[in-house]
C-alpha cells in the first residue's frame, strides 16, 4: 500500500539516501489514482505491470521501462503474479543543473521505453538501473553522489532520444535542429525563471525568431503543451514551494506565484494537484515538509550522500 495519501497525493517515505527510494515490488495489490512530486521509473522483470493515465492504459511487458513525470495523476494496476523495480526520486534535490528542469517537462506525463522497439536506448537504460541497484543496496562510499550523477545520465540519455522523436526535423540538418532545439530550451529556461511575471506570447516568439503562429506550433511540439500550460504548470512548481512557508498566507502565496487572483488560484491549484492550497499546505505540515524543517531533514539525512 502507499504509505501516505492524502487527498490523492502520496508523500513518498524515502529511507537510505535523502531524496531517493528503489525496492523491488512483487506485490499484487494496485494502487488508485494518486500523485507525487517524485519521478517513478517502473521496471517490469516478470509479468506485465499497467499504468493509466488521462483514461489511457500503457501495459509495460518485461523488459520495458516505464517514467511518469512529477505532478502525473496516475493509476497502476499489478498482474496476481509479478515483479517489477520500482525507483522514485526527488529530482529538485540535484541541484541547479542547468536545462534538468526544462529535460523533465519535455518528456511529457508519461514516457515509456519498449524493449523490442528501442533496443539500444533500453539496453543502456538498464545498464544504468543494474548499477543504481548496486550503488542502493551496497551503499558504499559516496553512493547517494553515484546515484544522482546515474539518474541524471538516465534522465538525459531518455530526454535526447524523445527530443529527437518528438521534433520529427527530419528534413532539417543536423545543426538546424539542434539549433531549434537550443532556442526551445532557451524559451523554457527563460520562462521557468519569469514565470511569475506576465510572460508575452509575442515576446517569447520575438525571442525565437518565429511567426507567433509558427513558435506556437514549434512550442507545443517540444514541451506536449501550450505556452499558457506550460506557464501555468511552472507557476504551480512555484505555489507548492511557497505553501511551505509558513509565515505566506494564501493570498501571498497565489500573487507571488504570478496568478492574479485568488479564485483563480485555488481553481486552478485544486484542478492540477486534486486538493486545495490549503489542504496542500496542511499535508506538508503534518508530514514535516515546510521550509522550517527542511533543514534539520538535511542535516538529519546528510550521511546518507556518502
Amino acid at each position: 500500500m502507499i504509505p501516505i495519501l492524502e487527498h490523492g497525493r502520496e508523500t513518498v517515505s524515502y529511507d537510505i539516501f535523502q531524496g531517493i527510494r528503489l525496492y523491488h515490488n512483487k506485490e499484487n495489490e494496485s494502487y488508485p489514482f494518486h500523485w507525487h512530486t517524485a519521478v517513478e521509473i517502473i521496471a517490469p522483470i516478470e509479468n506485465e505491470y499497467t499504468v493509466i493515465i488521462d483514461s489511457h492504459q500503457y501495459i509495460l511487458n518485461p523488459g520495458d521501462i516505464g517514467v511518469i513525470l512529477p505532478g502525473t495523476l496516475h493509476e497502476l494496476i499489478a498482474p496476481e503474479h509479478g515483479k517489477r523495480w520500482i525507483l522514485m526520486f526527488d529530482y529538485s534535490l540535484m541541484g541547479n543543473v542547468s536545462s534538468l528542469e526544462t529535460l523533465i517537462h519535455s518528456l511529457g506525463p508519461f514516457c515509456d521505453i519498449r524493449k523490442d522497439q528501442d533496443k539500444e536506448l533500453n539496453e543502456k537504460l538498464w545498464g544504468y538501473i543494474h548499477r543504481i541497484i548496486d550503488e542502493y543496496e551496497n551503499n558504499v562510499p559516496f553512493a547517494g553522489a553515484c546515484l544522482y550523477s546515474l539518474l541524471i545520465r538516465f534522465l538525459v540519455s531518455v530526454g535526447r532520444i524523445n527530443l529527437e522523436k518528438r521534433q520529427n526535423f527530419s528534413k532539417k540538418s543536423s545543426d538546424k535542429r539542434n539549433e531549434y532545439i537550443g532556442k526551445f530550451m532557451d524559451i523554457c529556461n527563460y520562462i521557468s525563471q519569469h514565470c511569475t511575471e506576465d510572460i508575452s506570447p509575442d515576446l517569447l516568439a520575438e525571442m525565437s525568431g518565429f511567426s507567433k503562429f509558427h513558435f506556437a506550433r514549434l512550442f507545443k511540439k517540444f514541451t506536449n503543451m501550450s505556452v499558457h500550460e506550460y506557464v501555468t504548470e511552472q507557476r504551480i512548481m512555484v505555489a507548492e514551494r511557497l505553501l511551505r512557508e509558513p509565515d505566506l498566507s494564501i493570498v501571498d502565496v497565489a500573487m507571488k506565484s504570478g496568478f492574479n487572483s485568488l479564485s483563480t488560484f485555488n481553481r486552478i491549484f485544486r484542478a492540477s494537484k486534486n486538493c486545495s492550497p490549503s489542504d496542500y499546505r496542511q499535508m506538508n505540515k503534518e508530514n514535516g515538509f515546510t521550509s522550517k524543517h527542511s533543514g534539520e531533514l538535511k542535516r538529519k539525512n546528510s550521511v546518507n550522500f556518502g
